[in-house]
């Protein structure tokens, strides 16, 4: 993987008070021998071992240096000219995203425009506009726009931008209000690590409460700071004694300890430490440390040993120490023949009677572009858009540990480069990805995006029990996916086209849980809110709550959505026998009509309707596909939250399963655009107070849904999967089953155990 990121750490005095627990010069005298020499620092896009090691030994060695431009002629990878394609391809320009070229030329002419102020600029996002590009596509002058957000760490304002990549200018510039916070990127993940790392003030606390000394053995796991009330709030204003300081760009920082083995091989989540240092990223300085006065004398850090590293099972103190003796046999998915699937373009896939384009970016990762089936549209564009993760321990500081991994961190920064035989298993396509780094520079992720086709049991069966006789035909699939790792937790997406015309969306959840110590006004023993997952190590209940937008567009733009609920019908004349249930529909014609939930009770979805004149032949009826929730996992609440709460007002899109508004490019996140350090309600409920119609509209669906995860013993330390999603089915889209021509088949491959039976 290219490692191109760079960036230039500037340190300014910070002069403040704090409350809870101040930091005076010795910490910025710390933080300017270690952060503010003008070195450039390599950070791998995967977070690699080594050049981590770099990045928090920044006093002891040299770091590598990067060169400031790259020679794209020289190096080979400038050859490609999109950022989504197949590996080992060189196609044509991408539809859905910019080329290595396109970004090195827009972050060249935002470098041209704050020319004295290139040292301070931090890249955010340089990605496609993908709205002014359709649209200079459709008026026929087929111009590409990039939409740039920067962020001056020395002003602490953040711009956004939009440049004519065919007439090299920009053509909006719009500076930010003071105190907007756009997401929080990879370096700045690292940046607050290695702050608090090189703090002297937190290395005296640590060596005056635990004896640590070693600052190599300490893991600061980066969130972002959810305001949760006033206190939180006055935090992120600079002091008024400092009013030519740059707005605070704070990260909190949970500590633990590596007990076991080498460099970053110990599951640190099993040595929880009580203190909770804040960062200011654009100071470069620790703002407070929380946890100092609620303990006196300081709780012992957990020291068990509960490791899944293949190199420290040995050392588990109570866990399994050795690999089980009795090993699964090797399963092997071969297709002798390849795949079904073609792929051209790049990106541009066909597998039975289905079409789509693959799409990513930095923030929602994985995104499908023109799904069709049989060339009858279905969805313009579908991705995941936000995920509201509150925990539920209100004990301070954890009323401020909440997060929205989508708009806080970015999928698509948080990508994993897949492996074969392990992420992905069978005849693999991949697609890489190219982003762009802190400094403006491309930035590829090999292998993003994982395709490939799996068996799904039966899909369809009947046997004539008069004469025996047997019709079968078996399910496959095809399963575009990519992975996050966004901190501790990793996500698992996965689409999945079905050849009976449905499509699955199904989110995995694993990783590792975030712990602490319990809180101080908890029973240790017995925590109030949440679970003992390891021996003094706490692990809070808290949800997680994601949210699809479906650019819907049912065999035309135009679509009106439904409710269906399951009535029983009392007793009556007409049901004397108390049997009669029925389907009731219910159109929801205006915005505020469609913020709904699902009911169980009811067997409750909700049908999109193509609104255009197209009906289905059998039924006369509206063509049309269903949305079924919770077809993945159990059914779950929305948030559990007080609807007061910070929590709710800012996540209130996961306060109702389904939205439906009238589709505007501009409504991107159901959260808003910018979610750290939000103070006002943005997004979905803002949107809808025109209450706009959506009866025969072009509209948006904003999907909903999640898990309520109350840890258990067995999600530690490494948590099997948990499971959420949905389907989109078709209802009255086709004439009939449209797997019915299929051919029958029978594998030949299949065998026999020869110790169960014989034929």
């Amino acid at each position: 993987m290219y490692q191109t990121m760079m960036t230039q750490y500037l340190l300014h005095t910070l002069k403040q008070s704090s409350s809870r627990y101040s930091i005076g010069p010795m910490m910025n005298r710390s933080v300017s021998s270690s952060i503010n020499s003008n070195r450039n620092i390599l950070i791998s896009t995967r977070r690699s071992t080594m050049t981590r090691n770099l990045l928090l030994r920044m006093t002891s060695q040299s770091l590598i240096k990067m060169p400031k431009s790259l020679d794209t002629k020289a190096n080979p990878f400038f050859a490609q000219t999109r950022t989504i394609w197949s590996t080992g391809t060189e196609p044509n320009i991408s539809k859905s995203a910019l080329t290595p070229q396109e970004i090195i030329q827009a972050s060249s002419i935002v470098k041209k425009k704050f020319e004295s102020e290139v040292k301070h600029l931090r890249f955010i996002c340089i990605t496609l506009d993908e709205a002014a590009t359709d649209k200079s596509k459709d008026d026929g002058s087929n111009v590409r726009f990039a939409e740039i957000l920067v962020l001056n760490s020395k002003s602490g304002l953040a711009t956004e931008m939009q440049i004519d990549l065919k007439a090299s200018s920009i053509t909006s510039y719009d500076d930010l209000p003071r105190g907007i916070q756009p997401m929080l990127i990879p370096e700045d993940c690292d940046l607050a690590e290695a702050i608090v790392k090189q703090s002297e003030e937190v290395q005296q606390v640590l060596q005056d409460r635990y004896g640590i000394t070693d600052m190599s053995k300490i893991a600061a796991d980066p969130w972002s700071v959810h305001l949760a009330d006033e206190s939180d709030r006055k935090m992120t204003d600079t002091p008024s004694s400092s009013s030519s300081l740059p707005p605070r760009r704070l990260v909190q920082t949970f500590l633990y300890q590596r007990m076991y083995g080498e460099e970053m091989e110990d599951n640190h989540y099993a040595h929880p430490i009580d203190i909770l240092p804040v960062v200011d990223l654009n100071t470069k300085t620790v703002v407070c440390i929380d946890g100092l006065l609620e303990r006196t004398p300081p709780p012992k850090i957990p020291e068990a040993s509960a490791n899944y590293h293949r190199n420290l099972i040995h050392t588990n103190s109570y866990l399994s120490t050795t690999w089980r003796q009795d090993v699964l046999k090797t399963l092997n998915i071969t297709q002798p023949d390849g795949p079904s699937f073609h792929v051209t373009d790049g990106n541009w896939v066909k597998w039975q009677n289905w079409s789509f384009r693959v799409g990513f970016n930095y923030r929602e990762g994985l995104v499908l572009h023109d799904v069709r089936f049989d060339d009858r549209s279905i969805l313009n564009r579908a991705s995941l858009v936000e995920m509201a993760v509150p925990y539920g321990d209100s004990n301070p500081p954890f009323q401020r540990k909440c997060a929205f991994d989508v708009g806080d961190y970015g999928l698509g920064y948080c990508a994993n480069s897949l492996e074969l035989g392990c992420d992905c298993l069978g005849h693999i396509h991949y697609f890489d990805a190219l982003l762009n780094d802190v400094d403006g520079q491309p930035k590829l992720i090999k292998k993003a995006i994982c395709m490939h086709e799996e068996d799904d049991g039966l899909l369809w069966k009947h046997v004539e029990y008069r004469n025996g006789h047997n019709e079968a035909r078996r399910s496959r699939e095809l399963v575009v996916s990519s992975i996050a790792t966004v901190v501790n937790y990793e996500y698992l997406f996965y689409w999945r086209f079905k050849l009976d015309g449905s499509i699955d969306f199904e989110i995995r959840l694993s990783g590792e849980l975030s712990t602490n110590l319990p809180s101080a006004l908890e029973d240790p023993m017995q925590p109030k809110y949440g679970t003992l997952v390891a021996p003094g190590v706490n692990s809070q209940i808290h949800q997680h709550m994601f949210c699809s937008r479906l650019d819907m567009a049912v065999d035309g733009t135009k679509n009106t959505v439904s409710e269906i609920d399951i009535v029983s019908e009392p007793i009556s004349d007409t049901n004397p026998y108390g049997n009669a249930f029925y389907p009731k529909e219910t159109i929801l014609k205006h915005e505020q009509d469609a913020v709904r939930t699902c009911d169980a009770s009811k067997a409750r979805l909700w049908k999109i309707s193509n609104a255009e004149g197209k009906v289905n032949a059998i039924n006369k009826k509206p063509v049309s596909y269903k949305l079924i929730p919770f077809t993945r996992g159990a059914a779950q609440p929305v948030l559990f939250t007080h609807p007061e709460s910070a929590v709710s007002k800012k996540g209130n899109f996961a306060s109702a399963h389904l939205w439906v508004t009238k589709n505007n490019h501009k409504e991107r996140y159901p959260a808003g655009e910018y979610t750290p350090q939000l103070k006002e309600i943005d997004g979905l409920p803002t949107w809808i107070q025109s209450n706009r119609q959506i009866e025969e509209e072009d509209i948006v669906l904003w999907h909903s849904y999640g898990v309520t995860h109350i840890p258990r013993v067995e999600d530690f330390p490494v948590m099997p999967c948990e499971s959420t999603g949905f389907t989109l089915k078709p209802d009255g889209f086709f004439g009939g089953n449209p797997a019915i021509d299929i051919p029958p088949e029978t594998n030949s491959k299949s065998k026999l155990d020869g110790t169960c039976c014989n034929e």
